[in-house]
């Protein structure tokens, strides 16, 4: 059974119940026993010579099948009225519209990227739940709340594609647990949404993603701790995946429409151009966090640019530069006894790792920076 096929043919035929008529939630499961009937059928019988028309066929049954059982339901009713067979239909808009539809202003974030990583990614409650390590009777609930809430909303006018990057962009830092690799599944999206609509940004998260998950196996130990950018074996890097994520950086720059995704692709594209750590052309992304910062004005933006800035004018530089940002952005605190120990303050540098340590929003990160704060504090004289 080609899992992968299923997944990428998903939102075609959720997109094209959803366009004659279907209300979303009811599509979505609709589709998801479409699946089911495949992964059943498809091992003995072989897939179809139109594995989508069979699947919309399927769905679309399933669908009529629902709504005659509710014959109280006046609108659901007059959708089983007649029975239209399936024809072609246009995959990137209707593809889009979801999209769109799982980026909807009304869901929070989480419920935003279940919902997209169910509707659009073809991922099942249970992979999903898995992912985010939570129960699946909790995942499910949390889905079928979006689904309630999209049901109803008519995409009568354009879509916001910043809202929908932002949810990939969000699907993509969850990084991955279980079986199921979310920042690999981001990537999938991401290519997928590209080849609906052209737009410089797309291109600029979708290098983005490349470019950062490029650097994947060399940003942990066997055992799971991390490994800064600096110490990272860059043999390990996946070359091809910064070839791709660099071409289509490029593509985009050259359109004059920068944005933040292709100016954080920039960047990321200098950190892998440099062949060493100590080669890494700091002073040109400093230049490109001062475009950034331009563009988004955020706190998190500021914190990394200030990093930069130590390393390419000195650490007293990157102090302050980061005396303006917020005490409470989170890691503000590594990033200063990061600065600190640059500058020779040691005791001052082991005392905010540790507190920085305690701040730290994961397991792998906590101990990393208790690492820090210990092997500072064995050095003769720093413990007070």
């Amino acid at each position: 059974m080609d899992e992968v096929l299923l997944r990428t043919l998903t939102p075609g035929v959720l997109a094209a119940l959803v366009r004659r008529g279907a209300d979303f939630a009811a599509a979505e499961d609709a589709v998801q026993e479409a699946l089911l009937e495949a992964f059943r059928t498809w091992p003995e019988a072989g897939v179809p010579r139109d594995p989508k028309g069979w699947l919309v066929t399927v769905a679309w049954r399933k669908f009529l099948d629902g709504a005659r059982s509710e014959s109280a339901r006046r609108r659901r009713e007059e959708l089983v009225h007649e029975e239209p067979e399936p024809g072609p239909v246009p995959d990137a808009d209707d593809t889009l519209r979801l999209y769109f539809l799982c980026a909807h202003p009304s869901l929070t974030p989480s419920s935003a990227v279940a919902l997209t990583l169910r509707a659009v990614g073809g991922l099942t409650t249970r992979q999903i739940a898995q992912a985010y390590l939570v129960p699946e009777a909790t995942m499910a609930q949390r889905i079928s709340r979006a689904k309630r809430t999209v049901s109803g909303v008519r995409l009568d006018r354009p879509g916001d594609v910043s809202t929908v990057l932002r949810v990939l962009y969000l699907v993509f830092n969850e990084g991955y647990g279980g079986d199921l690799d979310l920042a690999a599944e981001a990537i999938r999206l991401t290519r997928q949404l590209a080849a609906a609509v052209d737009h410089p940004e797309v291109a600029g998260l979708l290098a983005l993603m490349l470019l950062h998950h490029a650097r994947r196996a060399a940003r942990t130990t066997p055992d799971g701790g991390l490994v800064p950018l600096a110490e990272q074996d860059r043999g390990r890097w996946d070359t091809a995946a910064v070839a791709e994520g660099v071409a289509v950086l490029q593509a985009a720059l050259a359109r004059d429409r920068l944005g933040e995704y292709q100016a954080q692709a920039a960047i990321a594209a200098l950190h892998a151009d440099a062949p060493t750590a100590g080669e890494t052309d700091w002073v040109q992304i400093v230049e490109w966090y001062d475009e950034l910062a331009r563009l988004t004005d955020s706190p998190v933006v500021r914190l990394n640019r200030a990093v930069a800035v130590g390393e390419a004018d000195g650490p007293r530089a990157g102090l302050a530069a980061l005396a303006a940002v917020d005490p409470a952005v989170p890691r503000r605190t590594a990033v200063s006894a990061y600065l600190h120990e640059r500058d020779g303050d040691l005791p001052t540098a082991a005392r905010l790792y540790a507190e920085a340590a305690r701040q730290a929003a994961n397991l792998a990160e906590r101990d990393h920076l208790f690492r820090q704060a210990a092997r500072l504090n064995s050095l003769p004289g720093v413990q007070q």
